[in-house]
C-alpha cells in the first residue's frame, strides 16, 4: 500500500426491523452503515470500526426504547380517541463521501418520522486518518494560527448570499448572523471538490431547504 495515496476497503451492511405493539407495527427501524478493512493498519480499522459500532448501537437502543415507548404511547391515544395512528420511523444512513490520501471521511443522517406533517433529520460526521485511525479535526486543514473560523464564515456567508440571490426565500432573513451562531467545528466532512461545511435542519433556512452544505475548495485563493 502507497502510505502517500492509501486508503480503506468498504463494505456497507444494512439492517432493517419492525418493532410492534399487540402484533400491530409500531416502528420501522433501519441503519445503513459501513465496515472499513485496513489489512495493513488493523489499530487504524479496529478504532474506525469500533466508533462507527458506538454510534449504531447508541441509535439502535435511542430508537428500540425511547422512539417504540413514544409510538405505543401515541398509538394507545388514538385508539382512545379514534384518530388513525401513523407508523414511526427512524433509520440512520452512512455516506461515505472521501476515502483517499489516506483519509476516510462521511456523514451519517438520523431521520425520524414520528406523527406530524413530516420527519426531521439529523446529520453527523467524522474524518480520520486511515493509517492511525486518528479523529482529525478541523484545524489540522489550516496552517497553524489562521483564523480559520472568521475565513469559512465569510465563504459561507458570500455562498449563502449567491443562493438567495438565485432563489430569495431560501434561508431565513437574519441568515448571516446564524451563519456565524450556528457554525460547528465537528461539522464537516471531506470531498473530493473541497471541504463541506454543513448546518442542520431550521438553523439557518427553512425546513424546505433541508440541511444546507457549503462546499469550500481546498485551492481557494484565501488559503
Amino acid at each position: 500500500m502507497d502510505p502517500l495515496n492509501c486508503c480503506t476497503s468498504i463494505m456497507m451492511y444494512k439492517t432493517k426491523q419492525i418493532l410492534r405493539y399487540n402484533n400491530i407495527p409500531m416502528l420501522t427501524l433501519s441503519v445503513f452503515y459501513p465496515k472499513v478493512y485496513l489489512c495493513n493498519y488493523p489499530y487504524a480499522q479496529n478504532n474506525i470500526n469500533s466508533q462507527i459500532q458506538v454510534q449504531v448501537s447508541d441509535f439502535l437502543r435511542y430508537a428500540s426504547i425511547n422512539l417504540y415507548k413514544q409510538a405505543v404511547e401515541t398509538y394507545k391515544q388514538s385508539q382512545e380517541n379514534g384518530f388513525p395512528f401513523l407508523r414511526y420511523e427512524a433509520s440512520l444512513q452512512y455516506n461515505i463521501t472521501y476515502n483517499q490520501n489516506c483519509y476516510l471521511s462521511l456523514y451519517a443522517d438520523q431521520y425520524e418520522f414520528t406523527g406530524g406533517a413530516h420527519g426531521n433529520t439529523v446529520r453527523m460526521s467524522n474524518t480520520w486518518g486511515i493509517m492511525d485511525g486518528r479523529n482529525i479535526p478541523l484545524s489540522d486543514f489550516f496552517p497553524a494560527g489562521q483564523d480559520y473560523r472568521r475565513l469559512l464564515i465569510n465563504q459561507i456567508t458570500e455562498q449563502a448570499k449567491e443562493k438567495v440571490r438565485q432563489n430569495p426565500g431560501s434561508f431565513f432573513e437574519d441568515y448571516p448572523a446564524l451563519i456565524a451562531e450556528y457554525f460547528n467545528e465537528e461539522h464537516f466532512y471531506l470531498k473530493s471538490s473541497g471541504l463541506a461545511i454543513y448546518y442542520q435542519q431550521y438553523e439557518i433556512a427553512p425546513y424546505s431547504t433541508g440541511i444546507v452544505v457549503f462546499t469550500i475548495p481546498y485551492m481557494a485563493p484565501s488559503y
